[in-house]
């Protein structure tokens, strides 16, 4: 069994606050893959993305965890223990916006 942080285990699961990177839309930019904060509902881009919007929501705010928004992945990162786990359930996009 793969380990789950404490973050992870108490993260919420808001609903998303935009289809895509909140920061890229506002700035015209794109990105590679989406991220979504499970403490306020934040979409940012990935780390592989040139802005890396979902890095820097979590250093700006300290919400420590972070679901895939990617269709059909269910994963988390926690940036606090930098643990990744697969045991949240895939967001569902349209249902919540």
């Amino acid at each position: 069994m793969e380990p789950i942080c404490e973050h992870i285990q108490q993260a919420g699961d808001p609903p998303p606050r935009s289809r895509g990177c909140e920061e890229c839309l506002a700035m015209g930019s794109s990105w590679v893959h989406l991220r979504r904060c499970l403490s306020c509902g934040h979409v940012g881009c990935c780390d592989s993305s040139p802005n890396r919007h979902a890095t820097k929501h979590f250093q700006q705010s300290a919400h420590p965890v972070v679901q895939s928004f990617e269709p059909g992945e269910a994963w988390a990162w926690c940036y606090e223990d930098e643990l990744f786990t697969e045991h949240r359930p895939a967001p569902s996009h349209d249902a919540r916006l």
